[in-house]
Formats: structure tokens, sequence, C-alpha cells
């Protein structure tokens, strides 16, 4: 496959409104660009002043403005960060470094909120709610999960809207979700940030357009296999916060295929990062916990040239099923091949390279 290479121009946004503010020509990544599932992630740059717009200040303000890449070649936007750090003085160049907009959640709080057998994906549409008045450009996209749960906080408790949808994200059944950042209209002029809460991010299939072979576009390929504490278990019990009436738990959820086929019990104990006192939620967080570790974890790491890969934000992106074709290699000499979904990516444009990173078992 012979494609472009992956070039991207940078603009400097309003965060508030969206609206393209400058081109930012002088900007460039100094480290890879990256993005992951239900968590933010960070980029640092560069910005030469030689080049850098008249308006360069005003479009990099942090806190105030939106940093978007965009593939020149097929108009998609790759990827975007808040500046919140920014430094400069003698040097020729400024320093500044992004984080997507997820990062925004862990500066607002929702205030009180109680919901009980309320969908997942309800709750945490209504934990986000208060992102829209006074925030980013911002609007909702919500699914129902079909899963019911119960859910509190207090707003003394302190605890971030971020906070929260990470507690949840951790329940059996619980949805999943990310911010997008798409255009705002057909003349490309603003963009618009889209935090959707799905039952599942991205377009999953058993034959995805998507396929990464070596000999091929993969360069470099790593299989990581673990049964560490958090990865692997075979019995799982969540544990509530202490309270002068006790403690709640769990029971006890065991994984019975692997067990009865000669795995050996492998216990796990732990208590969410909430101050869990509802038993509900308690066995949510262990199903789920137990699901992903009866077998422990199997993640694929894929480096490939970005310019023969299929095209980042075109063919595949965030959630996304992907497929890895491999001949043969020193691991797997008869050859290997698996379909799983990409649970964050990273890209570095300027070394030509794209790593998928896929985690089999996450559905």
């Amino acid at each position: 496959m012979t494609q472009q290479p992956v070039t991207l121009a940078w603009y400097g946004c309003s965060l508030q409104t969206g609206a393209i503010a400058e081109e930012l020509r002088a900007l460039t990544p100094t480290q890879p660009l990256q993005r992951r599932l239900g968590a933010s992630t960070s980029t640092a740059f560069g910005l030469a002043l030689a080049g850098a717009p008249a308006a360069w200040e005003a479009a990099t303000d942090p806190g105030r403005t939106l940093t978007v890449g965009v593939d020149t070649a097929t108009g998609q936007i790759v990827w975007s960060g808040i500046p919140l750090p920014r430094a400069g003085g003698s040097a020729p160049t400024l320093d500044l470094a992004a984080v997507t907009p997820e990062c925004y959640l862990d500066r607002r709080y929702p205030g009180s909120y109680s919901a009980t057998s309320t969908d997942l994906a309800t709750i945490v549409q209504q934990l986000a709610t208060p992102i829209l008045t006074q925030g980013p450009a911002i609007t909702l996209d919500t699914t129902a999960c079909g899963t019911l749960g119960n859910y509190t906080v207090a707003d003394t408790d302190d605890k971030s809207i971020l906070s929260c949808l990470q507690e949840i994200a951790a329940m059996d059944g619980a949805p999943e979700w990310t911010i997008d950042t798409v255009w705002a209209n057909a003349a490309q002029t603003a963009v618009q940030l889209v935090l959707r809460i799905k039952p599942a991010i991205g377009v999953q299939s058993t034959n995805p357009e998507a396929v990464f072979d070596m000999p091929g576009c993969v360069t470099a390929y790593t299989l990581t296999e673990s049964f560490e504490r958090d990865k692997g278990a075979t019995s799982v019990i969540a544990r509530g916060a202490q309270t002068a009436a006790g403690r709640a738990s769990s029971t006890t959820h065991l994984a019975t295929a692997q067990l009865s086929s000669g795995w050996p019990l492998w216990e796990t104990r732990f208590q969410p990062a909430a101050a869990i006192t509802d038993q509900a939620s308690l066995e949510a967080h262990a199903a789920a916990a137990l699901a992903l570790m009866a077998t422990g974890s199997r993640a694929w790491t894929i480096s490939a040239a970005a310019s023969a890969s299929p095209r980042l934000g075109q063919s595949w992106a965030l959630g996304d099923s992907v497929r890895l074709r491999v001949t043969s290699s020193p691991r797997h000499p008869d050859g290997a091949e698996t379909v799983a979904r990409a649970y964050a990516w990273s890209l570095d444009a300027g070394a030509d390279q794209v790593q998928p990173i896929l985690l089999e078992g996450v559905q």
C-alpha cells in the first residue's frame, strides 16, 4: 500500500467557540501524538518564533485555546490538545505542552448527584452535563448501554467529573467514553468537541478495513502477555469503604471455566477508587475485573510505516477493530493473525511511524 506521507497542519483554535484563530506553521511536536480510550494524553511542542504568525501568542494561550492537528492529505482531524504550560524567553523556540480534551473533565465537578437503577450511559451523561455551561465548544453524544446501576457522589467529596467517569467505567457493562474533535462546519473554519458515551467506542468487526501486514507496512510488533497481580486472577472480590457498620464487600467472583480446565486459584481483592458502600456497585466492579483478568492480559503493540499503513482517521480510529497479519517471525514462526480493538494509538508523523495498541478481550 503506497500513500502520501502523513503531514499534519496545526491550528490554534478558541477553546470556547472552536473557531480557528491561526495556522501554526512553525509548530512541531517533539513527542509522538497519542490517544487512549477514557483517558487524557499529553504531547510536547516546539514553536519556532521566527516563523510564527503575528497572533501566535493568543492562538496558543494556555487554558483558553485548542491546538488541532489535521492530516493535509485527507482533511481529517487527527489530534487535538489544550495547551496548559507554555515557556519561552531568550531562546528562539517556545516550548508548550498540550493535553487531550479529556483533561478538562478533571477540572470540573458534578456537584451532588444520586441515581438508582439507571442506565450507566445516562448516569455518565448527567454527571458530565455541567461542562455544557461555561465550558469549551462541546456537545454530548450518548447511546444507552443497557446496563442499570446505582451511583452517588456528594459535592463535598471533591471528585471531579473525570474521577466519576473512570469509576463507572470500571463497572461490568459500563459504557466507554472519549472526546473526539470534529469539524464544526463544511468550510472547516471551526472545530467541535464531542463527548461520546457509547456501549463501545469505534466500529467493531470481525473483518475490519484496517489490515497491518508483516511483511508489509509493519516494521515490528510485540505481543505482551501478563498474569501479574493487577492483570490476572481467577478469583476476585471488590471491597467497599470502611464504615461504622462495617465494610461492604462483593461476593467472590470465580473464573469457573478456567478453574475447571486446569488453572490454579489466583486471588485478587481490591477496593475501587470510590468509597463505595453499595452492594450492586461492588458486584459490578468485581465482575468487570474478573472479565479482564481471568486469562491475564494480551496486548499487541504494532510499529508500522505511517505512509504505507491504513490511514489513521480514515481507515481506522480509536476503538475500531484492526487486523494484524504476520506471515512469520521469531515469536510466531508459523505466522499469527489477530483482530482486536485499538484501545490506544501513537503517531510520530516526522518519523513516519504509527503504533496501534491492540488489547485482546476488550469488546
